[in-house]
């Protein structure tokens, strides 16, 4: 399987770093996970959703990774989720279910809705499953937004 995942330069490691300082919708702090989407389009709204316009980088790279089509994965349905929880930022309902799975680490990947369009997903990944060392950045290619995007 692809994902795809937009970063800066400096933060090309799948280390899960950022979101174990910063959290996220899907993890609490000092949780590592590595958030990934399904296709490039979506890890590019993903990513311009967290930044303001005017300070967006100019050092962006795509990684596409390849997942091991064996790794387990598991999957966070829509219909479990409570009616708000792509409404409010860091819903409860999701940090818990993230940080249960990735405690656990019985599962490599845990696929999850996106929260700016529901009928997508994004792959969290879990640089503390056995699995992690599997995973391999096929490309990073430079990457910037149309300016028109931007304005």
């Amino acid at each position: 399987m692809r994902v795809w995942r937009i970063t800066r330069q400096r933060y090309l490691s799948l280390d899960g770093e950022g979101a174990r300082l910063n959290g996220g919708r899907w993890n609490s702090e000092d949780i590592p996970i590595v958030y990934a989407s399904s296709t490039l389009s979506l890890a590019a709204l993903e990513y311009l959703v967290h930044v303001d316009v005017e300070d967006v980088p100019a050092d962006l790279c795509a990684l596409k990774i390849a997942v091991p089509d064996d790794a387990p994965i598991e999957e966070a349905e829509l219909s479990g989720l409570p009616a708000d929880w792509n409404r409010i930022e860091d819903h409860p309902a999701c940090t818990s279910r993230g940080d249960d799975w990735a405690r656990r680490a019985a599962a490599l990947a845990l696929r999850v809705p996106s929260a700016l369009i529901p009928a997508e997903q994004n792959l969290l990944l879990n640089p503390r499953h056995p699995d992690m060392q599997r995973v391999r950045v096929v490309s990073i290619e430079t990457f910037a937004f149309d300016r028109r995007l931007l304005a």
